[in-house]
């Protein structure tokens, strides 16, 4: 992706180095690692907390205060940081902005642009306390995207999806679920979920996922229309998107698959969405919480 030299967002947030989660809006997740069969257990009980019915188990646990104290920086990219990730990383989130903000103007609306917070090990959001572990999410009540971006080394080094646009991938997505947030589907299937079965809250999890992969293919699409995708970089997303499916996942940390369990979709799911909005550049394309998935 041709990235450098170009307008970096002031819409960040970085709390690295401070103390600091989360709940709701949706966000890539982590595999779950090897270790000790009590360990495994309590993260996947954790995780269907948070995934299925939004409850952030450090709640139960009295963990969660909803305080602390944070430092904070902003404007243009990250102040006083030399790390090219970081640049990366504000000039994917303005992009994102330029596309978003076109598209939202065409419709007579103004775009509403998200703040995207870098954190290392821990972070407050308005949605709750969050560890690195639960990897990049979006907060619908604060409209904050939340990165730790050592997640950036796990997707290269352990889920075998290496490229600046696997990374660029991961913003756009969690910006998908900004725009499902301001647009009210994610609020509706936040407000719905509370009535459902955890069968039936992962099978509309499910479609909030994939369509914020398939917005984040829409991004790609007017990226790549604008001259700035290189060769390669949309087999980098498609491929990141393959790696991090709940087949994949699943079959990667556990040996096998468990449909109902599902709450992002299959590899070939998310590529296909992805792969909707970056062929289509089409909003309307992008209805996975209705079509035939």
């Amino acid at each position: 992706m041709q990235w450098r030299g170009r307008r970096q967002s002031s819409n960040i947030e970085d709390r690295r180095g401070s103390g600091g989660g989360m709940r709701g809006g949706g966000g890539m997740r982590l595999p779950i690692r090897a270790g000790g069969g009590g360990s495994i257990l309590i993260i996947i009980v954790a995780l269907v907390l948070w995934i299925g019915f939004g409850i952030n188990p450090l709640t139960l646990l009295g963990m969660d205060s909803g305080t602390g104290t944070q430092t904070t920086q902003s404007g243009p990219g990250v102040a006083g940081t030399s790390d090219t990730t970081d640049d990366f990383v504000a000039t994917v989130l303005a992009d994102t902005e330029d596309v978003w903000g076109r598209r939202f103007q065409a419709a007579g609306e103004t775009y509403p642009a998200p703040t995207l917070v870098l954190f290392n090990g821990q972070v407050n959001s308005a949605c709750g306390f969050a560890g690195a572990a639960t990897g990049p999410f979006y907060c619908p009540s604060d409209q904050r995207l939340y990165i730790d971006l050592t997640f950036f080394d796990q997707l290269r080094n352990q889920l075998n999806a290496p490229g600046d646009f696997a990374q660029a991938y991961v913003v756009a997505h969690e910006v998908g679920h900004h725009i499902q947030n301001v647009t009210g589907i994610l609020p509706e299937f936040n407000q719905a979920r509370q009535s459902m079965s955890e069968a039936d809250a992962n099978a509309m999890s499910v479609r909030v996922e994939l369509q914020a992969d398939c917005y984040a293919g829409i991004w790609a699409h007017d990226t790549d229309r604008a001259g700035y995708i290189e060769d390669g970089d949309i087999d980098e997303a498609m491929n990141a998107a393959e790696q991090i499916g709940d087949d994949t996942l699943q079959k990667r940390s556990q040996g096998t698959v468990v449909p109902d369990s599902f709450t992002h979709g299959t590899s070939a799911q998310r590529q296909t969405w992805f792969r909707r909005g970056y062929e289509t550049g089409d909003m309307a394309s992008c209805d996975a919480i209705n079509a035939d998935i």
